[in-house]
């Protein structure tokens, strides 16, 4: 069990039969449809002042656990989703911090037209920007944990991931990458680190917890259209691309 000092209600749990649709094998598991895959504990709080100040500013800290394994031929992941667009026209962004493990986060835009893996381990805080769906992966041997801090001014859309049969690729457990079919020409996967970002207060080892409170630091998750410059330096490319390939 993962350590967590406050408060711990009980986890929304996502079955097998929940990622039908996402999946490489979409056929795998029928036979065990309610094998769960993940646990997610949300809207969390060591405190109630600390949950009356997230409240009342539109956030929520959640935390995540995805335990190894595999999905037929690729990793356990998440489901995979976007955020809408806040009232500015942009689409909301999120922050996650890797709190135990390993993550694969494999970020897209809508049509594909850029496909980023950022690879991060215990400490790192990856930002997601606006504009990019994305999907977890825990290519490890032991529990990925992860928290995040995101806007509740909105609902998640997983529609988009359902409808294309999953993100643009799929990360298997050979460590390769097979191109997902339906994504017209996707063929790499581009590679990319996660930066500090001083104006968001993040940093390797500088747990996001931290920010609760420090209203400067968090108003980027629902005012993005004022950040823009800082999105565009919260990854760093790395120089290397994966190979999407086709099918076998």
């Amino acid at each position: 069990m993962f350590h967590w000092n406050g408060p711990l209600p009980e986890p929304h749990i996502r079955t097998l039969a929940d990622m039908k649709g996402v999946l490489a094998a979409p056929d795998i598991g029928a036979d065990d449809p309610d094998r769960p895959l993940y646990f997610m504990y949300r809207d969390l709080a060591l405190n109630e002042e600390d949950r009356l100040w997230l409240s009342a500013r539109s956030l929520r800290y959640d935390m995540t656990v995805i335990p190894p394994g595999v999905i037929g031929p690729e990793f356990v992941k998440t489901k995979g989703h976007y955020h809408p667009e806040n009232p500015a026209g942009v689409r909301y962004p999120e922050v996650y911090e890797v709190i135990e493990g390993e993550a694969h986060f494999l970020l897209q835009r809508p049509d594909a037209s850029d496909v980023v893996l950022v690879k991060a381990g215990a400490g790192d805080v990856v930002v997601i920007p606006p504009g990019f769906g994305h999907v977890t992966i825990n290519p490890g041997n032991v529990d990925l944990v992860m928290a995040n801090l995101v806007s509740t001014a909105f609902s998640s859309d997983y529609a988009p991931y359902a409808a294309m049969g999953g993100a643009a690729c799929y990360e298997m457990a050979d460590g390769t990458f097979v191109k997902n079919p339906r994504y017209p020409g996707t063929a790499t996967v581009r590679m990319a680190a996660p930066l500090p970002v001083p104006a968001f207060c993040t940093a390797p080892g500088t747990p996001i917890y931290g920010l609760v409170g420090r209203e400067r630091c968090l108003s980027f998750l629902n005012r993005p259209e004022e950040y823009i410059e800082a999105f565009n330096a919260c990854l760093r490319d790395v120089g290397e691309n994966c190979v999407c390939a086709p099918r076998p």
